[in-house]
């Protein structure tokens, strides 16, 4: 998957909460974020404000959180393991482990990444 491809394929399941995504689908678009909300801080700065930078991390809060479940899920767990992320230190580096871990073959929350096959009812 592009970086393209993983930017417009998050946007396109903007709050899908269900289903599988690749880890390049969800690096891609954590690397999208991260210029965004780095490109509106700049952009704040030489305005002198602090509202654009705000405005991107809220419009990319939902479609982040959505790309991060769905990639929890092709790991192989289940999205309450975001929960783990308000431990200090520990909770950061245990999703940071998850987020690396290959796919794992059809589970419970559907086929392959960035396959057509249909999602678990």
């Amino acid at each position: 998957m592009t970086f393209f491809e993983a930017v417009s394929d998050a946007f396109a399941k903007y709050v899908t909460f269900r289903g599988r995504s690749s880890r390049a689908a969800y690096w891609w678009f954590y690397l999208f974020t991260l210029l965004g909300t780095s490109a509106a801080a700049v952009v704040d700065i030489i305005l002198g404000t602090v509202f654009i930078a705000a405005i991107v991390a809220l419009a990319l809060f939902l479609p982040n959180l959505a790309v991060l479940v769905r990639r929890l899920h092709d790991a192989g767990h289940s999205a309450w393991w975001l929960l783990i992320g308000f431990l200090p230190i520990i909770g950061g580096i245990l999703l940071l482990v998850f987020t690396l871990q290959r796919s794992e073959p059809p589970n419970d929350w559907g086929a392959a990444p960035d396959t057509d096959a249909p999602l678990p009812a």
